[in-house]
């Protein structure tokens, strides 16, 4: 598959401008090397032929002093080059790393659901270091190689016109060369980090389900099709390096024929008197620097196939868009918020449905008890009010606005949520309640901790708000996690709280601090909790009993409560924690 050039070049000029100082930098260091190449040559034929007709001592001596000094600032300047060359590419790399995870957050729930993590880690790392050649060297690798070409073939002009017309036929087959096989290895490179993409993902997946896996003694199993996926990415990856063998050994056969020209040419001359021992030895020399910067365009082209691949795959997750699009208003208002779910219809897949004809308003301040079997749809009715995904039919509305139209950094900031598995990332607590924002202050911290009555929760934590947390949580309870999310959650002040109550049993001194964080939580705002527990139902003004996508019983707790034929009333009777599990 052959990539338009305008794409390469689109890439290239957006990731390099920010950095065009260096960029330029890079680029003069880098032609500074090529010019050195050039004139060192003319050194040692002086020294050469100097030395063969009896020329001084004092003039050797000049000319090797000379010859050195120059190689010594060719060596400086490459490396100087190289340095700069690697920041360039790690910082636009970088840059474009960060565009494509945000890029990727911004997108909905759909696209997450069908990409693994382990996925959009080869995309946004494996793929993207591919292209750091691409964008530190490439363009100036290739204009300073082709410069050092024209130099070089007007050289062997200017020594004997034969000389520069093979030189010049030979440098022109080995471009023509190259250039009809510079698209040959980017679909193999292409298949090739899709098969690393895979085997991510599938690890990713297995490790996160490993109690599942050991418990059901699907250990064999799995290590059968990571087997598999292995092989796979082996036979890939050496079908992608055995085009690129093919063109290194053409590249290879190519250079020792140019060798093997240089010195019949040099000879033949030198023997027929036509050129010094001097010059014989620069047309052998500056052939071989004819055939360095040739190698080298091959080295890039190799890159470019490469990169190739990666851009092919890095514009797939561009051409990727987000079903839910984003409103342009912020227009939900503040303070407690009504709900309102007006006929919504909805299906993940855009078949199966999962919710039907929901039809239901909750007022502003007032709690809704939501129950049902798993699967019923109740985490389906919250995903949709943070509008990670948009409904079939129907609309829903916060405070008489459709959330359709509004934007959906404006309605998460409006609308709250605790979790039973509330997500904790390495860093102190400070940073977990703040999501790392640093422009909130201590004050306004402890000010909500206070409110939500944590003040000695917090105080009793080694470090108190410096308390360093690790991976995934590590060192606090199920409980503290989301003594921690509460205090995000009304950091934020939001008019709408929804609550996935935890089921699993709490020692008894968070469990009251979480009750009490509940309560000052859902005070003058309103909320839905999907609840688990008796506790729990009691602390709702309303009822509503998710059953296979629809409402089955919906009305105020107490009137359900004392109705002896209401499902509620029913479930009261058997068991909630029984009945809902």
């Amino acid at each position: 598959m052959n990539i338009p050039l305008k794409q390469y070049w689109e890439l290239l000029v957006k990731y390099l401008k920010p950095l065009k100082r260096r960029a330029a930098l890079m680029a003069g260091l880098l032609l500074a090397s090529i010019a050195l190449q050039i004139v060192n040559p003319q050194i040692i034929r002086y020294f050469i032929d100097t030395a063969t007709e009896g020329g001084s001592g004092r003039s050797l001596t000049i000319a090797a002093v000379l010859f050195l000094a120059m190689a010594l600032v060719q060596q400086v300047t490459a490396v100087s080059a190289s340095y700069f060359s690697e920041d360039v590419a790690w910082k636009a790399t970088n840059h474009l790393r960060r565009d494509l995870a945000m890029y990727c957050l911004d997108l909905d729930m759909t696209f997450h659901n069908t990409m693994t993590p382990g996925e959009l880690i080869e995309r946004i790392e494996t793929d993207v270091t591919a292209l750091a050649n691409f964008f530190s060297q490439f363009t100036v690798r290739i204009l300073g190689n082709l410069i050092l070409i024209a130099g070089t073939l007007v050289v062997l002009f200017a020594e004997d016109w034969r000389v520069g017309v093979a030189f010049s036929l030979f440098a022109g087959l080995t471009l023509f060369i190259l250039a009809k096989m510079r698209s040959i290895a980017v679909p193999y490179w292409r298949t090739a980090h899709e098969a690393s993409a895979e085997v991510f993902g599938f690890l990713e997946e297995r490790l996160a389900g490993t109690e599942d896996i050991r418990t059901s003694g699907a250990e064999p199993y799995v290590q059968h099709r990571f087997g598999a996926h292995l092989d796979n990415r082996v036979r890939r990856w050496q079908r992608a390096w055995w085009v690129n063998f093919s063109v290194i050994f053409v590249l290879r056969e190519m250079r020792a024929f140019n060798l093997l020209l240089a010195l019949a040419v040099g000879y033949w001359l030198f023997d027929s008197n036509l050129i010094s021992l001097g010059t014989a030895y620069v047309i052998v020399y500056y052939t071989d620097i004819l055939f360095r910067p040739l190698e080298q365009i091959t080295q890039q082209l190799q890159d470019l196939q490469r990169a190739g691949g990666s851009i092919i795959r890095i514009q797939e997750l561009y051409q990727r868009t987000s079903k839910v699009i984003d409103g342009d208003s912020a227009s939900v208002p503040t303070g407690s918020l009504q709900v309102q779910f007006d006929h919504v219809t909805f299906a993940y897949n855009g078949e199966d449905r999962v919710l039907s004809d929901v039809d239901f308003t909750l007022q502003p301040g007032k709690v809704l008890g939501l129950l049902g079997r798993t699967g019923a749809g109740k985490s389906t009715i919250a995903r949709l009010i943070f509008r990670l995904y948009d409904v079939t039919e129907g609309a829903i509305r916060l405070g008489g606005t459709d959330i359709r139209d509004d934007n959906q950094v404006h309605i998460r900031q409006r609308v709250g949520m605790v979790t039973q598995d509330v997500q904790l990332f390495r860093g102190t607590v400070r940073d977990n309640i703040t999501f790392f924002d640093s422009t909130i202050s201590d004050e306004t911290i402890m000010r909500v901790i206070d409110t939500l009555g944590l003040h000695a929760w917090i105080e009793g934590l080694p470090n108190g708000l410096d308390t360093e947390l690790e991976h995934s949580g590590k060192g606090l309870s199920a409980g503290e996690g989301q003594l921690l999310a509460f205090t995000r959650v009304f950091l934020r002040d939001p008019g709408l709280v929804i609550m996935d109550e935890a089921s699993s049993r709490l020692d008894p001194v968070t469990e009251t601090l979480i009750e009490r964080a509940v309560d000052r939580l859902l005070e003058n705002r309103t909320g839905i909790i999907i609840a688990h527990r008796l506790a729990t139902v009691e602390r709702a003004d309303e009822i509503m009993i998710m059953e296979d996508g629809r409402i089955a019983e919906h009305g105020e707790r107490v009137v359900l409560e004392h109705d002896p034929d209401s499902r509620f009333a029913q479930l009261l009777k058997v068991g909630l924690e029984e009945v809902l599990a």
